[in-house]
């Protein structure tokens, strides 16, 4: 995946997409948009409709009105002219043009949020186009008949925006202090429920599915994929003994032990996070369908609070989830996660402090000292091995002692 985001998504429409009577105009492009023209005296009341709740009510002689609120809220509203009652809409996106852009830039929060897309086009029953980054389409395209796919640049190139009676952007949006982009603090939550949040849907863990053009298993042999490197370095397990020690025993279990990393060598500065030595190096620009193959027919998967990890969840695949810096709620849930409670844990989902995109070495509460990542640092090999036992079928009674 690319290491710089693309600019949040474009802007809706200038022109609002949808007609009324009397020259109005209207839609919900990220939030309630309605334009009253000038040359009347206009009255104008915007509800919530599911709590009732009066959001906006003003007289003009023709103005443009925007909800402060820019995720889904079941928006109505009424509007008189002259002092005559002549419009109410409420909002209805069954058998209308919705789009959703997904936000590119990290594969774990885009395969998280996907299902969500699902679950709004299913309660909606509207026709929905999904923008998101073509790395990732292939992956559920011929899965989800009922939703096209397309590029960010196709939504400017075909002018999409222009035809949409709604619109929604998924992204995280780092200080969002009025709660205008999301409706709840990101860190407070699961990162994949931020997204049925934002969509009003239901919360439940579910994993999108996949349709692989090839679904054949690649390798005869029995092997477990492994993915340790990731974007800073708190998510990284920072146990200089772990890796060795896993995989060895894993070897020592009969599997053969792939590492799927995108990157052999990743960190920044004076920080660099090589391969762990031992493993078989299937590091490279692989297209995600065949990181997906790899995933669907391996024993297991170990890595770290990272996109790898996800899309394993998604293939179906026993994932071993390595992290301290993230709450267990943070993540999909699996019951072979891995968290010390006894040391510093969870800075990701503490409200308190906030994520710096531009130090690599971000640790809220310890940065210089000597307890610094203690919360992986501090996850031991013997932990990780313990729960890769729990996995059933995967080690044998006789190897139960290693």
């Amino acid at each position: 995946m690319p290491d710089a985001p693309r600019p949040v998504t474009p802007e809706p429409a200038a022109i609002l997409t949808q007609e009324g009577p009397y020259g109005i105009r209207y839609d919900f492009n990220v939030g309630a948009r309605i334009t009253l023209p000038p040359g009347a005296q206009w009255h104008l009341i915007l509800r919530d409709l599911d709590t009732g709740n009066i959001l906006f009510d003003t007289h003009n002689e023709g103005a443009t009105v925007s909800s402060a609120k820019r995720f889904y809220v079941r928006f109505g509203f009424d509007i008189w002219r002259n002092g005559e009652h002549v419009f109410t809409h409420q909002y209805d996106a069954r058998d209308r043009d919705v789009l959703i852009q997904v936000r590119e830039g990290a594969l774990g929060d885009a395969i998280g949020w996907f299902s969500y897309v699902e679950r709004f086009q299913l309660k909606h029953g509207c026709r929905l186009t999904c923008a998101m980054s073509p790395l990732l389409s292939p992956l559920f395209e011929h899965a989800y008949p009922n939703i096209r796919f397309v590029t960010h640049e196709q939504v400017e190139e075909e002018r999409l925006a222009d035809k949409a009676y709604a619109s929604y952007n998924l992204y995280i949006a780092f200080n969002d202090v009025q709660y205008t982009r999301q409706p709840v603090d990101f860190q407070a939550i699961g990162l994949h429920q931020l997204a049925g949040y934002v969509l009003g849907v239901d919360l439940a863990d579910i994993p999108p599915r996949l349709a692989l053009p090839d679904d054949s298993r690649p390798i005869a042999e029995p092997y477990i994929c492994i993915a340790t490197q990731s974007s800073t370095q708190a998510k990284y397990w920072n146990n200089p003994d772990g890796w060795p020690a896993v995989i060895e025993f894993l070897k020592n279990a009969g599997y053969r032990v792939l590492c799927i990393d995108q990157k052999r060598v990743n960190g920044m500065g004076l920080m660099y996070n090589h391969m762990p030595h031992g493993v078989e190096d299937f590091t490279g620009d692989i297209p995600l369908v065949e990181r997906a193959r790899y995933l669907r027919h391996a024993a297991a998967f170990v890595g770290l609070s990272s996109g790898l990890a996800w899309l394993a969840w998604c293939a179906g695949c026993p994932v071993v989830m390595i992290s301290g810096f993230t709450h267990p709620t943070n993540e999909f849930h699996t019951p072979y996660r891995i968290i010390n409670w006894h040391v510093c844990n969870s800075c990701w989902n503490d409200v308190r402090v906030k994520f710096s995109q531009t130090d690599y070495m971000w640790c809220p509460r310890h940065a210089n000292t000597p307890q610094q990542f203690e919360c992986t640092r501090l996850i031991t090999p013997h932990q990780v091995i313990n729960t890769i036992k729990k996995i059933p079928g995967l080690i044998k009674k006789d190897q139960e002692a290693a």
